[in-house]
């Protein structure tokens, strides 16, 4: 089997890429930053035109038809470009709020126990498990909710209210349970563990790409720094550095566009769990082979290190991921070795891990 990339999976990264470098470049995200992450709606109905959040709708709906691996690309490319705003709830809302496909509506998610990102500026709130929050019942959430500090200051925070509707923290369900769900596009609160698996994708698909990002923004870095008269990638221990930022980024890249193509929960909880270390420990050593001026505000490193922390805490933690690991291994491990039963049960994740 190959598992490459098809020669129009390719064209459709890369002209995501040229579109955020032309919508999206350094100064616009700094421009972000110097608004306290309010959104640009103009940037978000440009993300709509393009297809990005329509692109899983099927063509008779006026989306582009493509899948989920599609998806994870274009969430990957997010990630590098420390796209702010609820890109994943809004691209899961299509075709379930009006205005969400084409980017006239902001749409963000109650996930568990964590604050709500973007409250103030959304046209509607998915609850996991239940209908929309728009019109009246949006505006009094919103009322009842209470701004909280955030560590990135793209991605302004609420508190939810006490009595907002959240999803269980764990249930049982089995794989078998879990291939007999609707397909993607139906989305209905029925298949909430679908959705939420869904949602820890691809946002394991924007930590992937900010994985990568920084890699490349270290050796950059160490490529033109020069110390003692030798540029400091020359050095034995930043080498190391680069090569462990690397076999953190790859493997984490194989491990996302499997569970892409297959959507296994397991899966994807494998996957959310490899590329949320590589985010994290990527930002960090690339913070270090910078030295002092990765601790500046001026430097971009600090800005993916927050929001890989954040990012890292959403859908699906890394806790949660590693019980639902153990739990399908356990299973395994109860079978008879010739058994290949596939009804193994998982726990189910929830909304914010």
């Amino acid at each position: 089997m190959d598992f490459q990339l098809s020669d129009d999976q390719r064209a459709l990264r890369s002209g995501m890429r040229d579109l955020l470098g032309a919508v999206f470049d350094r100064d616009r995200l700094r421009a972000a930053v110097e608004r306290g992450g309010a959104l640009d709606r103009s940037l978000w109905r440009e993300l709509g035109a393009a297809g990005f959040f329509a692109l899983r709708l099927p063509e008779e709906a006026g989306g582009v038809g493509l899948g989920l691996p599609e998806a994870v690309l274009l969430f990957e490319e997010a990630g590098r470009a420390l796209l702010p705003g609820p890109l994943v709830a809004t691209h899961l809302a299509a075709g379930l709020v009006k205005g969400a496909a084409e980017g006239e509506a902001v749409v963000t998610a109650v996930a568990g126990e964590l604050p709500v990102a973007h409250l103030a500026e959304a046209d509607a709130v998915l609850v996991v498990g239940a209908e929309p929050l728009t019109g009246e019942a949006l505006r009094a959430f919103v009322a009842a909710a209470r701004p909280v500090r955030s560590m990135d200051l793209l991605t302004p925070l609420h508190s939810a209210p006490a009595d907002a509707e959240r999803p269980p923290a764990v249930s049982v369900r089995t794989r078998a349970d879990a291939e007999r769900a609707p397909a993607a596009t139906e989305r209905t609160p029925a298949h909430a563990g679908r959705f939420r698996f869904e949602a820890a994708l691809l946002t394991a698909a924007e930590q992937l790409g900010s994985a990568a990002r920084t890699t490349e923004e270290a050796v950059q870095h160490a490529g033109s720094r020069e110390q003692f008269g030798s540029p400091v990638g020359a050095f034995q221990a930043v080498k190391h550095l680069c090569a462990d930022m690397l076999a953190r980024t790859e493997p984490a890249r194989a491990a996302v566009y499997a569970a892409a193509v297959t959507g296994d929960p397991v899966e994807i909880a494998a996957a959310k769990l490899l590329a949320d270390e590589a985010a994290v420990r990527n930002a960090r050593d690339c913070l270090q082979i910078h030295g002092g001026m990765g601790f500046t505000w001026e430097a971009d490193v600090h800005l993916h290190l927050k929001r890989a922390w954040l990012r890292a805490a959403s859908w699906l933690t890394g806790a949660g991921a590693e019980e639902l690991l153990a739990a399908d291994l356990g299973a395994a491990g109860r079978l008879p070795r010739s058994s290949a039963a596939p009804a193994r049960p998982v726990p189910e994740a929830g909304g914010g891990g």
